[in-house]
């Protein structure tokens, strides 16, 4: 495979950017190697400035549930960009936008449209002090909630991937307020609440975890937290910005039947474009500025541009049948792996949700972020450079997530079996 531009372009970006990437996980440190550079996609696949063709299933991580480059969302950025890229006064398809959203997630009576997950995530913690009067957060192991101070303890996604659990840079002040559990467990939940529940304002959690690859909640524990905040009056946050409108369309609170308080969202709602927002209850949205004393805002925030690349998107994914199709070929995907993992006699395991999907080279099950970081990170890399040698591209860390897309078909999917079987012989 030929990467003689993508290595000078690296060398280039290592000059002037730090590792020569924009975002850490980019960089392919975990994996080893030189990442490749993108010249265009187009449904299921990635084209590299080299001629490479890659089936994809990073999807931009997360936001391309209909595929790359699709023609209706082109089609509305373009249409709406003849007209301006950005105003800096409200437009038409903030309005709509913030519609779609409340009556597609009923818990979000009201939202706040932000530039990216993490500006989301920041924003939802802000509210849940503000509106509580208390200080302390609750955030789990293994869960990512983009790079803002009060997250990065026992961080998981690049944090993790660079073996770099506590940040430089974040006070022991502000970590101090934030408060760990294991995810998945019922009693260390309990026992927390039970000793400082009355000093926490919210717990925020990844419903299901895609950040130490992609752990599904135990039955009963989504709800078991629901409960716990609100007996001890703290707010309960799901950070959807993976599963929002992916593995139901109304999320993994659909899904799963949780009504939180307050809920973050970005990626699909994109469509590809810089976006985040949170929304919730309304006396909970209704302190944020300017209706109320939370202070919050953004220049960018609602761009008209970015709101139609979303609201194409969504309406895409609100077709009859979408997400049971999403489902379909994510466990044919997962199935197809297993079986010819089995076959090679490797220890292997998938997770999976609709259009999501965690690989863990280690015998099953995954049920917590000890049980991730239990599986066999040097085979995993073995396994994606294998991979990526025979134009299959995964996520370039054994703690990151899969993403399906409605562009993946059973073509595809075939591929990317075989593709395993042959590098599955190799390890």
């Amino acid at each position: 495979m030929n990467n003689t531009r993508s290595h000078e372009l690296f060398t280039r970006a290592s000059e002037l950017l730090p590792g020569g990437v924009n975002s850490p996980v980019r960089a392919f440190k975990s994996v080893g190697g030189e990442p490749f550079f993108a010249e265009r996609a187009q449904g299921a696949y990635l084209y590299d400035v080299d001629g490479n063709r890659y089936i994809d299933y990073v999807g931009s991580w997360g936001p391309m549930i209909a595929g790359h480059a699709h023609p209706q969302v082109l089609a509305a950025v373009a249409e709406t960009m003849r007209h301006g890229l950005s105003f800096g006064v409200p437009n038409a398809l903030e309005v709509t936008m913030a519609e779609a959203i409340t009556r597609i997630v009923p818990s979000c009576e009201m939202v706040r449209m932000v530039n990216s997950g993490t500006e989301a995530t920041l924003s939802a913690i802000r509210v849940a002090r503000g509106a509580t009067g208390r200080s302390r957060i609750v955030k789990f192991e293994g869960c990512y909630h983009g790079h803002g101070d009060s997250f990065l303890v026992k961080a998981g996604s690049g944090a993790l991937t660079l073996g770099l659990p506590n940040s430089p840079g974040v006070p022991s002040a502000l970590a101090d307020l934030t408060l760990t559990l294991p995810y998945n467990d019922f009693d260390a939940a309990s026992a927390l609440f039970d000793e400082v529940g009355d000093e926490i304002a919210g717990l925020i959690i990844e419903p299901i975890v895609g950040n130490a690859n992609c752990i599904l909640p135990r039955d009963g524990y989504l709800q078991h937290l629901r409960e716990l905040c609100t007996k001890y009056g703290a707010l309960l946050i799901f950070d959807e910005v993976m599963t929002g409108f992916r593995v139901a369309l109304g999320g993994a609170q659909q899904r799963y039947g949780i009504v939180p308080d307050l809920s973050t969202f970005g990626k699909i709602i994109g469509g590809g474009m810089p976006v985040g927002a949170y929304g919730g209850r309304r006396d909970l949205m209704s302190q944020v500025a300017p209706s109320g004393p939370i202070y919050q805002a953004g220049t960018l925030s609602g761009n008209p541009v970015a709101m139609a690349a979303g609201l194409a998107t969504l309406e895409l994914i609100q077709a009859p049948g979408f997400h049971d199709a999403l489902e379909r070929s994510t466990h044919a995907l997962c199935d197809g792996l297993e079986s010819a993992a089995r076959a090679a006699g490797i220890a292997f395991h998938t997770t999976r949700a609709p259009g999501m999907f965690g690989l863990y080279f280690r015998e099953g099950p995954v049920e917590s972020f000890a049980d991730a970081l239990g599986s066999d990170t040097q085979r995993f890399n073995r396994f994606f450079h294998g991979m990526l040698e025979r134009g299959v591209y995964l996520a370039p860390s054994a703690f990151e997530a899969g993403f399906v897309s409605s562009a993946h078909g059973e073509a595809e999917i075939a591929e990317t079996i075989e593709a395993a079987r042959a590098t599955f012989a190799t390890l």
